[in-house]
């Protein structure tokens, strides 16, 4: 081996251990439809890290290659500097937990069962349910506000209510890691700030690393430290909120036309779509130059 390899192979090295979840150089793709090609990310350790782009770009498949769910037909995802589909389930459940986008409960299981659920990957041969996995369940369901429901069955519950269930169940498994695929599905807009309150909290006070994808873009610049943007399975722009987020980014990404501005409770960006009449007269004038030259 040369020394130029050598020295390729162990920044390569270096460059998958630098954060503790990465892909590297992925391909994704269901039977023969290819979602994304040659794709490379590096989740940033102890960030809250938001994915962000149109529909069908994306962001759910690579959520679901980073958190082992989807093999990638080509390329690898390391974590803590191991390929993940080479690691045990149980070892990677302790590490990393995933809030999917559409979940189903077993008929007839109670909330405080489906969170004690969360506690499975401690479990083993010679350890079993503790007075520890009890205060845990039963604090993911008071960070949630969901403890109320313990004793109801989950298929009662309204669509906002099992998505909060759902969550604390992610949370009773106390993972370092934390994916959430859209975790603000079904609520109404008080608990949609509620969650995304919570997942703040998880990130400053308890060191935690999240990974989230978010179709408001205005509480994806408000909540995370790092965002992805996504369009057609590449990443057009990833940084700080403040530093990547401007009018002709959302235009290029979203296809939409707006201003960005502060926003007035935390400064971050504040994307305000042009009003309908003028997006229709920017539409028009396009077609008339498209026409003219």
């Amino acid at each position: 081996m040369t020394a130029d390899t050598n020295t390729s192979a162990n920044e390569a090295n270096r460059r998958s251990t630098v954060n503790r979840l990465s892909a590297e150089n992925v391909t994704l793709a269901y039977d023969q439809r290819v979602i994304a090609r040659e794709l490379s990310v590096e989740i940033p350790d102890n960030s809250f890290t938001v994915i962000v782009g149109p529909n069908a770009c994306g962001k759910s498949t690579l959520l679901r290659a980073l958190s082992r769910m989807l093999k990638p037909s080509e390329g690898r995802v390391l974590l803590d500097g191991q390929v993940i589909q080479s690691m045990p389930a149980k070892k990677v459940a302790r590490t990393l937990g995933l809030l999917p986008q559409s979940s189903i409960a077993p008929d007839g299981i109670t909330v405080g069962d489906l969170v004690g659920r969360g506690r499975y990957p401690h479990q083993g041969i010679l350890r079993q349910w503790s007075q520890e996995d009890e205060r845990v369940v039963q604090e993911s369901m008071a960070q949630t506000g969901v403890a109320e429901l313990a004793d109801r069955y989950v298929d009662e519950l309204s669509g906002g209510q099992r998505q909060r269930v759902w969550i604390a169940m992610a949370l009773a498994q106390q993972t370092p890691l934390l994916l959430l695929d859209e975790p603000t599905t079904y609520l109404d807009i008080q608990h949609q700030i509620d969650v995304l309150d919570l997942c703040a909290e998880l990130h400053e006070e308890q060191g935690r690393t999240l990974v989230a994808v978010l179709h408001d873009l205005n509480h994806a610049a408000r909540y995370a430290t790092h965002l992805i943007a996504l369009k057609e399975g590449a990443v057009i722009a990833e940084g700080a909120p403040g530093d990547i987020v401007t009018a002709e980014l959302v235009e290029e990404v979203f296809g939409l036309r707006c201003q960005v501005i502060d926003d007035p409770e935390t400064g971050t960006p504040l994307v305000v779509p042009a009003a309908r009449k003028a997006r229709a007269r920017s539409e028009r004038d396009k077609v008339a130059a498209t026409e003219a030259s």
